[in-house]
């Protein structure tokens, strides 16, 4: 699995999960084409890592879609934003490391 706050937060290559490095990434890769994701219009009330919950399992994933949409580390966005939700976990574990 790939998480933010893991005990062992170094991968492959020695970088960082969920640091800027990563992170930027993510958004070239999906700007770039080379990531899959659907897109989903955040309603009121929803939060990212309630969404990574439904969407992965595990709510700590947020920073993935965070990252991706390109919104920051915040949970909480307003009603109307697009999110990019990567659809393939290899390919961002590729891609982080």
């Amino acid at each position: 699995m790939i998480f933010r706050y893991a005990s062992t937060p170094k991968i492959a290559g020695g970088r960082f999960l969920a640091t800027p490095t990563a992170a930027r990434a993510l958004a070239n890769a999906i700007n770039n084409g080379n990531l899959a994701f659907k897109t989903r219009i955040i309603k009121e009330v929803e939060r990212l890592d309630a969404i990574a919950g439904e969407e992965y399992g595990d709510a700590r994933m947020y920073w993935i879609i965070a990252a991706c949409s390109g919104i920051g580390w915040g949970m909480q966005v307003p009603p109307g934003t697009v999110l990019k939700i990567p659809t393939n976990l290899s390919q961002v574990r590729s891609i982080t490391g």
